[in-house]
């Protein structure tokens, strides 16, 4: 195994012809029965296989203040963050309706449903009135919750799932994202049916079910989210552990990078919801009282669970062991399925490090706080390769609506891990293509974005989490 070598050079040369590129790029790479090509060994599927060549794999790539100021500016500057603390005191009419307007259209195509029927107009007609535009004040207080619980955001107050094609059952239209238990979020309207509230957190602005809030004063919703100590979730997903006695904060879903206070002045002899938490970690979790208000309660984490005193450090080591705690997993749009998708997948691995990230690809490809390179229509051939070749692990790489981490090289080969529904490359009788639906590991340079462009060729940018 080498980081960069002949090989590199061989395939910038043939990548200067974009119909032998895709042929000439995977040639080489063995496709075993999976059909995943380049995929000929087992230990190819673990961190440890590519942290081993690593010069320096536990050299701090950001320090914790780096990360700490490169987050300040992320919500000051770029446009898709949202600073709650900076919300005015008043929130007019017109820039609810933006708010909302901005997220809640429908597509232009037919929509269907679950069970491939096309989804009535008048249906869509019910679910828009839910909206009730009609009702936004022409001023209003702000006002502030909690999330409780693992929670969809959605484009709409509804939880139909649509589709934009009668045979697809995973691409839900309707499905924004998801936001985890103790994110602030701001409360600035809700439902026809009152059912569903229009939030803002800091990274989204969509419809969430009323019972995944509960509101609170400015003064309790942002003193918790700074509480301090925290721990931090650094498994793939943990849960906390069960409680008959207070069912709100039994066996909840905490992703990783989600980070809650840690009550370390319990008393380790007093039980918590009817258990001993001498061999648990104590956490304190916002509950939703049954008038809707914020209230909190501990709840206990296993020890075992894989959960930290502080964000682990930014290092290559830790990129690599995070990204391949979920290798395997179903791939989610939207968060969906309890999962992530790929531009959800990379964020939660470096939130589990301190790094926040904007949402959505576009949003993070072209944030103006991230390090990125961008490549236009304009860009040859041999500039994507060289930038290609100097591919860190780590690193960031967007084609039109997807991202992939870099894992590292080999045999001149870039390797990455992205959360995909699947990839096509050519095999010498055509284009192959291989249904993944999961996060996996694959060679970036035989993949084909279409029947004559490759994913190098669609590059749209670089972006480096590192100075």
């Amino acid at each position: 195994m080498r980081w960069l070598s002949v090989a590199v050079l061989g395939l910038m040369v043939a990548l200067a012809t974009p119909g032998a590129a895709a042929q000439s790029a995977g040639s080489s790479l063995a496709v075993p029965p999976s059909g995943v090509i380049g995929i000929g060994d087992d230990a190819m599927l673990g961190a440890d296989f590519w942290i081993r060549p690593l010069v320096q794999p536990d050299r701090v790539l950001l320090d914790a203040a780096a990360i700490a100021a490169q987050n300040a500016r992320l919500l000051q500057l770029d446009p898709s963050m949202r600073d709650l603390h900076a919300l005015p005191a008043t929130l007019t009419r017109e820039q609810v309706l933006q708010w909302i307007n901005d997220i809640s259209q429908l597509p232009g195509k037919p929509l269907y449903d679950e069970q491939g029927r096309r989804v009535p107009a008048d249906a869509l007609q019910a679910i828009g009135a839910q909206l009730a535009l009609d009702r936004v004040p022409a001023t209003q207080a702000a006002r502030y919750g909690l999330i409780v619980r693992r929670a969809a955001l959605r484009s709409f107050p509804t939880d139909l799932r649509v589709f934009t094609s009668d045979d697809d059952i995973d691409i839900d239209r309707f499905q924004e994202t998801a936001e985890f238990p103790g994110t602030p979020v701001a409360i600035v309207h809700e439902s026809l049916d009152g059912q569903w509230l229009f939030v803002l957190s800091p990274r989204y602005a969509a419809w969430t079910r009323r019972d995944n809030v509960a509101e609170g004063s400015a003064g309790q919703v942002f003193g918790y989210a700074g509480k301090q100590p925290q721990r931090v979730v650094t498994g793939a997903v943990v849960r906390t552990v069960y409680t008959q006695e207070n069912p709100a904060v039994s066996q909840l879903q905490l992703d990783m990078g989600v980070a809650l206070p840690w009550l370390v002045d319990h008393a380790a002899d007093q039980p918590v919801n009817g258990e001993s938490p001498y061999s648990a970690y104590v956490i304190e979790l916002p509950v939703r009282t049954p008038q809707g208000g914020l209230g909190f309660s501990p709840a206990l984490l296993q020890r075992q669970a894989e959960t930290a005193d502080h964000y682990l450090p930014l290092t290559e080591a830790n990129i690599l062991r995070q990204a391949f705690k979920f290798l395997g997993e179903r791939y989610g749009w939207g968060h969906a399925y309890d999962g992530r998708d790929c531009s959800g997948f990379v964020s939660d691995v470096y939130r589990s490090m301190g790094v926040q990230m904007p949402r959505d690809t576009s949003r993070q490809e072209g944030s103006p706080v991230l390090v990125h390179q961008s490549f236009s229509a304009s860009d040859g051939h041999d500039v994507r390769m060289q930038a290609v070749a100097a591919l860190k692990v780590g690193d960031l790489v967007y084609i039109p609506g997807h991202v992939m981490m870099v894992i590292g090289q080999l045999d001149g080969q870039p390797y990455v891990i992205h959360d995909t529904t699947g990839i096509s490359y050519r095999d010498g009788r055509g284009l192959r293509k291989v249904k993944l639906n999961a996060v996996s590991v694959t060679p970036l340079l035989p993949l084909m974005f279409d029947e004559k462009h490759s994913y190098v060729d669609r590059m749209t940018a670089i972006v480096h989490i590192r100075p």
